[in-house]
């Protein structure tokens, strides 16, 4: 089983790729850095948070484990 400290470590490092992504295609499609970056921010905020819970159920879940 991961330690919690793992998993956070896992879900922040995986939010910061997101995060650039997100305010590249913000940009993309808005045309302003502002817009896409608080669209990248609350879609980060809420990825890290649903990443956290995702992780933490499948930890308590022994199927498929050996």
């Amino acid at each position: 089983m991961e330690t919690r400290a793992r998993t956070l470590a896992k879900a922040v490092g995986w939010q910061l790729l997101g995060f650039g992504m997100m305010v590249l295609v913000g940009l993309a499609v808005t045309g302003s850095i502002a817009i896409g970056g608080t669209l990248a921010a609350l879609n980060t905020g809420l990825g890290f948070l649903f990443y956290v819970f995702y992780e933490r159920l499948w930890a308590r879940i022994h199927w498929g484990r050996r």
